[in-house]
């Protein structure tokens, strides 16, 4: 019966962790005004006649807070990789130079700020609703056993673990969105 348990609580930590996780790749998306490689993970390339994502066919790097390079491992797909980051709608404007292509990354105004930290505000929410779904799913299952014999106060430990572990994962959550507001809204 405890081992059952055991799992219920381990299966609801790890769905508890994925949605954690997830909410970090999305936070990452989500740019603060400071140049990322981490902004050009959606760049698809051809890369001869196949869509290729942009870090398996060139180097990126942050030179400083505002410009990122991109150093192709062959020159003939400079224009393709300048056509790749103009098709991803990232608001960027690449230059190319022959050698690399450079991205000036704009400082946000404060209106495009405010809308950044909406946008990981919602992110946030879109987690709170995995950790929520995780604990509903785990109770479900204590109910269930209940209902086959797990007695009354076992079963309200094992539900008071859940909710308690769903707080930790919620508060987890609050404290990434707002050090991601902050920083959004440093300038």
């Amino acid at each position: 019966m405890n081992e059952e348990l055991d799992f219920i609580l381990d299966t609801a930590k790890e769905a508890m962790n994925a949605a954690l996780a997830h909410l970090d790749t999305q936070l990452m998306k989500v740019r603060a005004g400071k140049a990322s490689p981490m902004m050009l993970n959606s760049v698809m390339v051809n890369y001869y006649g196949a869509s290729t994502p942009l870090n398996q066919v060139a180097n990126v790097t942050a030179l400083d807070g505002r410009t990122l390079t991109v150093q192709a491992w062959e020159k003939s797909l400079l224009e393709e990789i300048q056509k790749g980051i103009t098709n991803a709608n990232l608001g960027l404007n690449p230059q190319n130079n022959g050698e690399m292509i450079i991205i000036n990354v704009p400082t946000p105004t404060e209106e495009r700020r405010k809308e950044l930290s909406k946008q990981a505000k919602a992110e946030g929410e879109h987690a709170k609703i995995g950790i929520r779904n995780a604990r509903k799913e785990a109770n479900d299952e204590i109910k269930k056993m209940k209902n086959d014999g797990l007695s009354e106060d076992l079963a309200k430990s094992f539900e008071d673990e859940v909710q308690s572990l769903t707080d930790t994962f919620i508060g987890k959550i609050d404290t990434l969105i707002a050090a991601k507001e902050k920083d959004i809204m440093t300038v």
